[in-house]
């Protein structure tokens, strides 16, 4: 049997009001036999489908970066000074940034914070 989909799942989901999620997914069809004659329910399909027939879209996992990465680690916006004392800048935010090897910047203190400006024209060949 093709397990239920879209309306239709939603229909059976709907006529079955007193049914558990794991008798629905069964009615729905998302059931399976393993190797040793087993049969086992299917429930994370059976919700997945329940969620897109209800066009409810969770996470942005179909969202990949247009070179086809998988994205990696995400700009947090916060860094944290290293045991030697170091602050490390990650290669998301110069990418962000569009920085190129070589950038200079100048390193301004103020008040409880670091800002780095941009030095305009100065670039070291690296």
């Amino acid at each position: 049997m093709t397990p239920l989909t879209g309306e239709e799942l939603l229909q059976l989901v709907k006529q079955n009001p007193g049914k558990s999620a794991r008798q629905l997914a069964e009615l729905s069809g998302y059931t399976t036999i393993t190797r040793d004659g087993q049969r086992r329910v299917k429930m994370l399909a059976f919700q997945a489908a329940l969620l897109d027939a209800n066009r409810i879209k969770i996470g942005k996992s179909d969202d990949r970066p247009a070179n086809g990465s998988r994205g990696g680690r995400k700009a947090g916006y916060q860094i944290q000074v290293q045991q030697n004392g170091n602050l490390l800048i990650g290669a998301a935010y110069t990418r962000k940034m569009g920085l190129k090897p070589g950038t200079v910047f100048e390193i301004h203190i103020g008040r409880g914070q670091i800002k780095l400006v941009q030095v305009e024209g100065a670039a070291e060949s690296v």
